[in-house]
């Protein structure tokens, strides 16, 4: 059986009121990883009648009976602006702890109105109101032509017109909708979520999840560069990126509530709408509710930390995340680092679009098509359109080439990387063999045996080097030193660049005063004692790339096809990954803070007491004992055939490494696939009607504020996200299969209706107001 992991990596665009829209696509995924789940850990409860996720789990039954693959789908990586950003806190919630989504639907169909976001005292019976514009709202609502009435179905005119009014009619010069009543309503949804029944989480024990949303600082703060003359500038810097992320380790809380109420207020502060956000603001709404914080301070050090340093995190002014980086690609390609990869892996993403090459903003009908007469030329653009495309909309609409070149380039590192270390694997097999005799795959390993083969084979590996093992030396070495770098920095009261480097330098003086950095330069294997050492002390990175390499051999060969009983591949799994649980939480500051926090800032005028305390604390020696103790004993239970191939892997890791580490310029390569890219857009669906995303949704008018404006508009949208990301997600989940394998265009479109219409029966009796609609729906589905 062929085991395959389908790993989403989401981002999710802004959209202002096509958050509804987002919603109902993000709350697919959610059915889809439940049903995925649910399938894997056996569980055979009946889902809901008109449940899409019953839909998914036939679906993923269905290739594995037909296929031989065994699927399962992972949204681990999720990454957000404005809109998009706060879907993807929800959903990034709902996965790590196993919440419903489902409280939130109807948090989106109430809450999202422009009765409820307008500020109290921007509501027309406030004195701050403009009381005057009514008469000018009745002519411009009511001619005929207008946006209303060529726009809105006649059964929602008048809402909208009233809705209109009361909007039009708000304060001068100030944001009409509530900062607090935003909040209020983020913290009412993540608690209807928490009084919820909730099931396990949709990610296995031990796989990481990691959650991005974009915020752009409106003052900025300031930022040294270093150049060669002058030696610094300053610069302001704008954006900000704040993350969250578990390890699916013990409790399987996410975050605190308030903490994610900061980021989804932050992100989508979209300038004019919603007044700026600040801490302040959600200091008063948690003390109106007498709600505690008691991570507060660490939360703001880590999502503010130059702001916190000056003491000054509660006068930063947050403004929407798409104002800058409305497509955050980049941090989402960031978390690619560090994931651990149990099997073959099919690697996504999919960034979530709803409205393709409109602009969230437009002055004038610019965009439309312009009939010019003969030898006309089209106008240029007016004063106020220029002003606000040069400011905001022309950043917040730039296209994500470079972010798909960066995803391709390192998909085409992938490959060789493969490539390279298939047509190696021969010579390696055969040097390793020839190194310890026949005797080694006779021998059963113990942990001593195990230790001591390891230790041969990197002496053999480093000596075959020849001129290659300096290279390969320096590039570990230099990796060592700036991962202690990033970790006693984090660690300390400060993290600024000057401070990093500073810290960079101290630990580079005691490496070479040391000789550390004597490595060898006469074609062998030559390193001093103390280098040794080091590596055996500091290297934590080599041994997390051997066991994920000893994992992917599992995956690709084992687990695919062998004479291993279930449980001894069980064992044998259990056995690398418990290994790496050893390795990988050393990785993190968390680990030290008891122990290293007060020494940390005593590096640069102490470095090498300092490293002396590192090396103790992270004992990875004894780590090295216990990880090959669990292996010996693993490996122990497997037929013979099956231990050499795992230990021809365990000891020819050392030749793979020094020949491709200097390839990857120093940078292991976790999830060792290629990655594609999806999109889930209005222009991508035709299953149903022709792709318009105009057409479809309500959300798009009014710049994009329009389903603010009804009800109906917010059930239209909604509906048309779950349908169209239904319809993508199947064709995403296909397009796994392997090459030459696929079910038949009938079976496709079966389980398209099939989702559809398990759509429309679960919604029918909430989305009252759009009925007809839904009664339409069935009949073009067929």
């Amino acid at each position: 059986m062929r085991e395959k992991e389908l790993r989403l990596a989401l981002v999710c665009y802004g959209g202002i009121s096509l958050a509804i829209y987002m919603h109902g696509i993000t709350k697919e995924i959610w059915h889809l990883a439940r049903a995925s789940r649910d399938y894997h850990d056996g569980v055979e409860e009946a889902h809901p009648l008109g449940s899409s996720r019953a839909v998914y789990r036939s679906l993923i039954a269905a290739i594995e009976a037909e296929t031989g693959t065994r699927l399962r789908i992972l949204p681990d990586i999720i990454a957000g602006a404005s809109a998009g950003g706060i879907n993807g806190i929800f959903l990034a919630q709902a996965v790590e702890t196993g919440q419903s989504l489902d409280p939130l639907t109807e948090l989106w169909m109430e809450y999202a109105d422009i009765d409820r976001l307008l500020d109290p005292d921007a509501r027309p019976a406030a004195r701050f109101s403009k009381f005057w514009a009514s008469p000018l709202v009745w002519m411009a609502a009511r001619r005929p032509g207008d946006t209303v009435e060529r726009t809105v179905a006649p059964e929602t005119r008048e809402e909208v017109r009233l809705k209109l009014s009361r909007f039009i009619r708000s304060r001068w010069f100030e944001p009409p909708f509530g900062g607090a009543g935003f909040s209020n309503m983020l913290l009412d949804a993540f608690e209807a979520m928490a009084r919820a029944p909730a099931g396990t989480p949709l990610l296995p024990p031990e796989h990481p999840l990691d959650l991005f949303v974009t915020v752009t600082d409106f003052d900025g703060y300031a930022q040294s560069l270093a150049l060669h003359s002058p030696p610094h500038v300053i610069e302001t810097e704008h954006r900000l990126s704040i993350g969250f992320s578990a390890r699916g380790r013990g409790k399987r809380d996410f975050a605190d509530a308030a903490e994610l109420a900061f980021a989804a207020r932050a992100t989508a502060s979209f300038p004019g709408a919603f007044p700026p956000f600040t801490v302040r603001e959600l200091d008063d709404v948690l003390a109106e509710r007498d709600r505690a914080w008691p991570g507060r301070d660490a939360f703001l050090k880590r999502a503010l930390p130059r702001q916190f340093a000056l003491g000054k995190a509660e006068d930063a002014v947050l403004i929407d995340g798409s104002v800058l980086a409305n497509a955050p690609f980049a941090q989402a390609i960031g978390a690619l680092r560090n994931r651990p990869s149990r099997r073959e892996v099919d690697r996504r993403f999919v960034y979530i679009d709803p409205k393709p090459h409109s602009r969230s903003i437009r002055l004038t009908r610019g965009g439309e098509p312009q009939h010019l007469s003969e030898g006309e030329h089209p106008p240029l653009p007016g004063f106020f359109r220029t002003v606000l495309g040069a400011m905001s909309d022309i950043p917040r609409e730039q296209p994500i080439r470079d972010n798909l070149e960066a995803i391709e380039n390192r998909s085409r590192r992938i490959r060789r990387m493969r490539q390279i270390m298939e047509a190696m694997r021969p010579q390696i097999e055969q040097d390793v063999e020839s190194s310890f005799g026949g005797t080694l795959f006779l021998d059963r390993p113990t942990p001593a045996r195990l230790a001591n083969w390891r230790a041969k084979a990197q002496v053999r590996a480093a000596s075959g080097a020849g001129f290659a093992y300096p290279a390969y030396g320096h590039l570990k070495l230099s990796g060592i030193v700036d991962d202690i770098t990033e970790l006693l920095v984090a660690l300390g009261p400060d993290e600024t660049p000057m401070l990093r480097e500073a810290v960079r330098m101290a630990i580079w003086g005691h490496v070479h005063d040391a000789g550390i950095d004597q490595l060898g330069g006469d074609g062998r294997a030559s390193a001093s004692d103390s280098a040794i050492a080091f590596f055996r002390d500091h290297d934590l990175s080599f041994r997390v790339r051997r066991l994920r390499f000893l994992a992917r051999r599992l995956a690709g060969t084992l687990e695919v096809e062998s004479e291993a009983t279930p449980e001894a591949l069980t064992a044998m799994h259990d056995a690398i990954y418990g290994g790496l649980a050893l390795y990988q939480e050393r990785e993190a500051a968390e680990f030290y803070r008891g122990v290293m926090a007060e020494r940390a800032g005593d590096v640069l005028g102490s470095s090498a007491e300092v490293l002396a305390a590192l090396s103790k604390a992270r004992d990875l020696r004894a780590c090295d004992e216990a990880a090959e103790a669990m292996l010996s004993e693993a490996l122990s239970s497997l037929p013979k055939a099956e231990r050499r191939l795992m230990l021809l892997a365990y000891l020819g890791f050392p030749f793979y490494d020094i020949a491709t580490l200097p390839l990857l310029q120093g940078e292991g390569l976790d999830e060792y696939d290629p990655v594609k890219v999806d999109r889930i857009s209005p222009e991508d669906c035709s299953a149903i009607r022709p792709a318009d995303a105009a057409a479809t949704l309500r959300g798009m008018e009014f710049n994009n504020f329009g389903a603010f404006f009804s009800r109906a508009y917010r059930e239209n949208d909604y509906l048309w996200g779950r349908l169209h990301g239904a319809e993508r997600l199947i064709d995403i989940v296909l397009s796994t299969l392997p090459v030459g394998v696929a079910l038949s265009e009938e079976d496709v479109a079966r389980y398209r209706k099939a989702a559809f219409h398990a759509i429309l029966d679960e919604e029918a009796p909430r989305l009252t107001l759009i009925a007809d609609l839904i009664v339409s729906l069935r009949k073009e589905i067929g």
